[in-house]
């Protein structure tokens, strides 16, 4: 009953639900009829091929035969039977190889001198294959004519050569010169020439005949990039270093100046003088538009620099004036311990202590002081260096006489000087 308090009878549990059907894994299928088409289809091209094959040996067996090389009763390689139970209408018979096993190529082609007679005969049924296998030999050949074609297509200009061309044409920034390339080669406005150039057409009329420096090598349109400028710049420079080499002074016109000096033009190219090197270095701004002489203190064409000096050229200038075995006259500027320093009008020489006197001295001032009156023989000289020695032991007339007898020996200087040529001639003679 129900009030009893009974336990209630359990329930049945309702069945699981049933687990979903797997799907069936999907399975590649390969149709039968493709795979027997595509086995027909490589059938029918391994078939063709062998008909190729085979007709092409019959040919090359005809050819040799026709050459005399295979005798005609030669027996040609039987062709092996059907295996037993192959029928001899399937792949497997048609293609069938048993019987070229053991062979090589060269047995299939024959000797090469068979091979070469055979193409011969094949050339002359086909005349489209004559050029396949023929040789150089079999050519005409002029290597005279092929040196020759090399040199027409030589490329012309080379970056830092020198050509002669024609001017053939003018543009607003430019002059086009014929050099004998495939191409004229282009020289740019600023390229023209040293200086400004305001007018091309006046400078460069067509025709003109004219020098150029190569400065960039031809580009895909065969052209190359030339200068009339650099070249002369490049002759300007050699011929700065050749002056330089030989010692010359030059006179250059002052263009310019700044704190440390001045700037000059000499030969198309820019020089500088310092104010240590100018005669009047203190006022060296009112030398702008003046004419110099200067020598050369630095040539560098490499860093372009080109150093000048008016001072140097003063000296130059001076010593081409001496000569050795010379009597000069200055004055004492400057004594050191090793002897007085004497200006001879612009350059100083040395009187060395050892020149002095043939006597015995116990001090310079002995014989001369600063700002004394000195005559002397010029002994040495050395222009590259800026050195004059100078020498009064030999216008003596016994050792230590200068000290005794100071004015006098200068006062008959000009006598005793042509008698100190003489011995110094004789002991040139007796030393050669």
């Amino acid at each position: 009953m129900a009030g009893s308090g009974s336990p209630q009878p359990k329930q049945p549990k309702p069945p699981a639900a049933a687990a979903a059907p797997r799907k069936p894994q999907l399975v590649m299928h390969i149709s039968k009829k493709e795979e027997q088409d595509r086995l027909r289809r490589e059938a029918e091209a391994a078939r063709a091929a062998a008909v190729a094959a085979e007709q092409r040996a019959l040919e090359l067996e005809q050819a040799a035969q026709a050459a005399g090389v295979m005798p005609a009763s030669e027996p040609t390689r039987p062709v092996a039977p059907s295996r037993p139970g192959t029928p001899a209408n399937t792949d497997e018979s048609r293609f069938d190889t048993s019987e070229l096993e053991g062979l090589s190529m060269a047995d299939l082609l024959g000797p090469a001198d068979q091979q070469r007679r055979a193409g011969s005969a094949s050339r002359q049924e086909s005349p489209l294959d004559e050029s396949i296998s023929r040789s150089v030999d079999d050519f005409d050949f002029d290597e005279d004519a092929f040196l020759a074609a090399l040199d027409a297509n030589e490329p012309v200009g080379t970056t830092g050569e020198v050509v002669t061309g024609t001017v053939i044409g003018l543009e607003s920034d430019g002059v086009y010169v014929d050099i004998g390339g495939k191409a004229p080669g282009f020289m740019p406005k600023s390229e023209c020439g040293l200086g400004v150039i305001t007018n091309l057409k006046e400078r460069f009329p067509k025709g003109l005949e004219v020098e150029v420096l190569v400065t960039r090598e031809q580009n895909a349109d065969g052209m190359v990039t030339i200068s009339c400028r650099a070249l002369a710049l490049r002759k300007s420079w050699d011929k700065v270093k050749e002056l330089e080499k030989q010692g010359k002074v030059v006179q250059v016109k002052i263009s310019g100046f700044n704190r440390g000096g001045v700037t000059c033009d000499l030969e198309g190219l820019r020089g500088f003088i310092p104010r240590s090197h100018l005669q009047d270095g203190e006022n060296h701004e009112a030398l702008v538009g003046k004419t110099l002489g200067v020598a050369f203190l630095e040539v560098n064409a490499d860093t372009r620099k080109l150093v000048l000096s008016e001072k140097r050229a003063a000296t130059a200038a001076r010593f081409a004036e001496l000569e050795v075995g010379q009597l000069v006259e200055g004055t004492v500027v400057a004594m050191k311990p090793y002897g007085f320093f004497v200006d001879l009008g612009g350059i100083s020489g040395l009187l060395h202590q050892s020149m002095i006197t043939g006597g015995s001295m116990r001090s310079l001032r002995e014989v001369f002081d600063q700002g004394d009156a000195v005559k002397a023989l010029i002994t040495e000289l050395d222009p590259g260096r800026g050195r004059i020695a100078l020498n009064t032991a030999l216008l003596e007339g016994q050792p230590g006489e200068l000290l005794i007898e100071k004015d006098t020996v200068m006062a008959e200087a000009a006598d005793r000087a042509n008698r100190a040529r003489n011995v110094l001639r004789q002991q040139e003679q007796s030393a050669g």
